[in-house]
């Protein structure tokens, strides 16, 4: 890790990009964010995906799979998707709705294309914190009217400009969807504590301090208390998130990430539960 990064001075200015990626492409998924890369300079951001295609058959959806320690925001700018999770709910989700699977102890889920729409959205993950990492896993879904907005921002997690998410955050942190016209400037003002910021664009292309940050790339800010000030090339939308730094290790499994070995191993041995009770009911293969 740069610790020149993690070390920068708090100020009152705008702050710049202090690093850029474009991730790695696998198929219709783009990841951008992991746990052991950048992951450990924006934490509690630790993961991100960004999942774009043009047909069902290009993007399956995510299969059932297990977490813990973690929580996952997904957020469908374009399609819809069907779920289902462990703790009992299912459903479709449509373009500007949100699932948010707060794993905790552990938890399986699944997503899947429905019809033949295209799909656009980005999949987050967020480290939780020692009182949360093995507590009960709880799910919550959010119809794009639910959604609250403050200008061009759509609050999915946290606050900002009057409106707070009914999401209910595990740590001071605010996740928004953004979409701003060609030429049109905003600026963001991260709540006090919230040294960490970051965005990912979707489509377009936006102007900020330190340079461009162009469709399907991922820039990171300096560690500071300062706004952020950008301009949009053409129609553009993207993802931004913000936080005070989670002070914590991340300690990782294959689906999980904690805090410790201990509670590391206390999700998995719960995730394992979860498999053998889905492989009975031959709800898993």
């Amino acid at each position: 890790m740069n610790t020149a990064l993690a070390e920068a001075p708090v100020t009152n200015a705008s702050r710049a990009i202090a690093y850029r990626t474009r991730g790695s492409m696998h198929g219709p998924i783009t990841r951008l964010v992991s746990p052991g890369d950048v992951g450990e300079w924006i934490k509690p951001f630790i993961f991100l995906d960004l999942f774009a295609s043009d047909s069902p058959d290009a993007f399956r959806g995510f299969g059932m799979h297990p977490h813990s320690g973690i929580a996952t925001l997904t957020y469908l700018i374009a399609g819809d998707l069907s779920y289902e999770d462990t703790t009992g709910k299912s459903g479709e989700l449509h373009a500007g709705s949100v699932e948010w699977m707060r794993a905790g102890n552990g938890v399986w889920h699944t997503g899947a294309p429905v019809g033949n729409a295209p799909s656009l959205g980005f999949q987050l993950w967020v480290a939780l914190p020692p009182a949360l990492e093995n507590a009960p896993a709880l799910s919550q879904y959010l119809a794009a009217d639910e959604v609250p907005q403050a200008g061009p921002a759509r609050v999915l997690l946290g606050s900002h400009g009057g409106a707070t998410s009914p999401i209910e955050a595990p740590s001071p942190m605010a996740y928004l969807a953004v979409q701003l016209r060609d030429g049109e400037r905003w600026r963001y003002v991260p709540p006090a504590g919230h040294t960490v910021a970051w965005v990912a664009v979707a489509t377009g292309a936006l102007d900020a301090p330190g340079g461009a940050v162009v469709a399907e790339e991922f820039a990171m800010f300096e560690e500071s208390a300062g706004a952020i000030d950008f301009t949009a090339r053409g129609d553009t939308h993207f993802v931004l998130g913000s936080a005070a730094k989670h002070p914590h290790d991340l300690v990782m499994g294959r689906y999980s990430v904690h805090t410790s070995q201990a509670a590391l191993a206390q999700g998995e041995a719960e995730i394992r539960r979860i498999g053998t009770q889905l492989r009975q009911e031959r709800r898993l293969g």
